[in-house]
């Protein structure tokens, strides 16, 4: 695996991997939608949505990790689906595509648990029944079909991610992060749901192992740390770290789930979602739980980190 192709090689978890590859002595080749400075050795420009991708650019690439996308909106607004079809599924096309004719010989797309459901209580793993329910996720799981069974490359992988997290990390939980650190978000009752998390780091290490173990071809991998937490544990663990101490008070959980439902009301009375509604709360305290056992016991995948040894860097980073 001397030289590398990784695209989206400039979000989060692109610079985490190419500066470990580089540190590994591959020579990195970042594809990216415009010109960036970074840890690799070429920058490759180009929009796999929109651009056609020369074969001739990935002559002697061995390895693609396959991170460019249209990531999933904490929102997703209703005509997306083309959107999320275009750069998921007929940009992941036009790699592979491309991929065949470069003769590249490993192909690591990282998916999202996303592509199996909305997961639930129940802690699902790769031999459970995808059912996708929004269009991130099934177009996640149509570039997996591509990825496994189109023929494309000779060995193909399909990497899982649970949410990530790390310092300078996007999303929900930096959301919570800056509003328990002004003191407006509210105690949150415990009605222990289960969420499963993966540290960047993490995710690189999976990344590697997924590039260079000869048990991984055609395989499907979930990528976890391995714990499960709830959101009020994660609530007083950031509260802890701002030594702020556990709240004297919670507030109820009949009162979160009134507040969704009257969030719906006003939401249907103005034609525009409200700021808290339904979907907020089941993001706030829903479960989704998987295992991460498979990637541990085939490929000896072992995660380094869990959510609460990180939060310290997270919050004062």
């Amino acid at each position: 695996m001397s030289r590398v192709l990784v695209t989206g090689a400039n979000g989060y978890i692109g610079q985490h991997l190419c500066q470990r590859l580089r540190a590994c002595g591959k020579h990195v080749l970042a594809l990216t939608r415009t010109q960036a400075e970074g840890p690799w050795d070429e920058n490759f420009v180009a929009d796999i949505s929109k651009d056609f991708i020369f074969a001739r650019r990935l002559n002697g690439v061995d390895t693609i990790f396959h991170l460019a996308g249209k990531a999933h909106a904490l929102s997703e607004r209703k005509g997306e689906e083309k959107e999320y079809d275009r750069i998921n599924v007929q940009g992941t096309r036009k790699l592979l595509e491309a991929a065949s004719k470069a003769g590249v010989t490993r192909f690591v797309f990282f998916s999202s648990v996303k592509a199996m459901g909305e997961g639930g209580d129940q802690c699902l793993d790769e031999t459970c029944i995808c059912q996708p329910q929004t269009p991130y996720g099934k177009s996640k799981l149509v570039a997996e079909n591509l990825v496994l069974h189109g023929g494309y490359v000779p060995q193909p992988v399909v990497l899982r991610l649970s949410m990530v997290y790390g310092p300078g990390s996007k999303g929900n939980l930096a959301q919570m992060i800056k509003f328990i650190k002004k003191g407006l978000f509210p105690p949150l009752p415990e009605i222990e749901n289960k969420r499963s998390m993966v540290h960047v780091d993490d995710v690189v290490q999976a990344a590697m192992l997924a590039a260079e173990k000869p048990e991984a071809l055609s395989r499907v991998y979930i990528v976890t740390d391995g714990k499960v937490y709830s959101t009020r544990q994660i609530y007083l663990w950031i509260r802890q770290v701002l030594g702020k101490g556990e709240p004297v008070f919670t507030v109820p959980w009949f009162i979160w789930q009134l507040g969704g439902k009257i969030g719906d009301l006003l939401g249907f009375v103005r034609g525009k979602r409200f700021v808290f509604d339904s979907q907020t709360l089941d993001k706030l305290f829903g479960s989704a739980w998987y295992s991460s056992a498979r990637i541990q016991k085939e490929l000896g995948f072992n995660p380094g980190w869990d959510l609460r040894s990180a939060l310290p860097e997270m919050v004062h980073a």
